[in-house]
């Protein structure tokens, strides 16, 4: 008997999404021992995640219940929708890890954006200063 089929029956309202919306999912490079849930290696590179679409997508219903539920039951409904296991505590982890590297491309993202804003601000201030002049940068031989 598997674990999905000893949680007994598990079902949770559907949560609403867009379903105009469909994802296509990317393989990603292997990095760790651990297999993330929604990829699977193939026989033809061990070095590339190939994506499992119903997995994936079940992951992104599943975070839309995390608003309602606990990560034990959404875990719990995961496991019993794909017939994947995966704990609280694994889910619990990649949504964080999710979140913190979202987090930090916005982060860079802007400060891009601001660094691009200044160095437009520096290149005006030098070509309208008053007094003004340019000098060669020469390396000495």
């Amino acid at each position: 008997m598997s674990t999905a089929d000893s949680l007994g029956f598990w079902d949770l309202p559907e949560p609403e999404i867009d379903k105009d919306k469909e994802k296509e999912w990317l393989p990603i490079p292997k990095v760790a021992v651990t297999i993330p849930f929604g990829y699977e290696h193939t026989d033809t590179s061990i070095a590339i995640l190939h994506p499992i679409k119903e997995e994936l997508d079940a992951l992104e219903k599943a975070k839309l219940h995390l608003r309602q539920y606990s990560y034990r039951e959404v875990a719990m409904w995961l496991t019993k929708t794909t017939g994947r296991y995966i704990s609280h505590i694994g889910l619990d982890k990649r949504i964080r890890n999710e979140r913190k590297r979202k987090k930090q491309a916005e982060t860079k993202r802007q400060w891009a954006k601001r660094y691009k804003e200044a160095l437009e601000a520096a290149e005006k201030l030098e070509t309208q200063r008053v007094g003004a002049y340019k000098t060669e940068h020469r390396i000495q031989a």
